[in-house]
């Protein structure tokens, strides 16, 4: 990569973006310290929000997947039996 490309790419000189990154860094760690916020503590809020998310999505999955089952008990035969009364009409 070109350095034009990794500047346009890491938006300035890499020396100036790490400088600024780590700025910032301090900032936002003093503000979260004052806030009594832990690091840790919000990687484990946002690792629980992403399971609580992923559990769900399967949950809702496993239901779909049971009222098909439901519908399914009483469709399929219907249309089975349907489906041989008619092979009969037409013979």
């Amino acid at each position: 990569m070109s350095e034009r490309n990794l500047s346009r790419f890491m938006g300035g000189s890499p020396g100036q973006v790490i400088l600024r990154l780590v700025f910032l860094s301090f900032v936002v760690g003093v503000i979260l310290s004052a806030l009594d916020l832990d690091p840790l503590e919000i990687v484990d809020i946002v690792v629980g929000f992403f399971k609580r998310l992923w559990e769900m999505g399967f949950d809702a999955i496993v239901s779909l997947l049971r009222y098909f089952a439901l519908g399914a008990v009483i469709v399929v035969p219907l249309w089975l039996i349907s489906r041989v009364l008619n092979l009969g009409s037409k013979g």
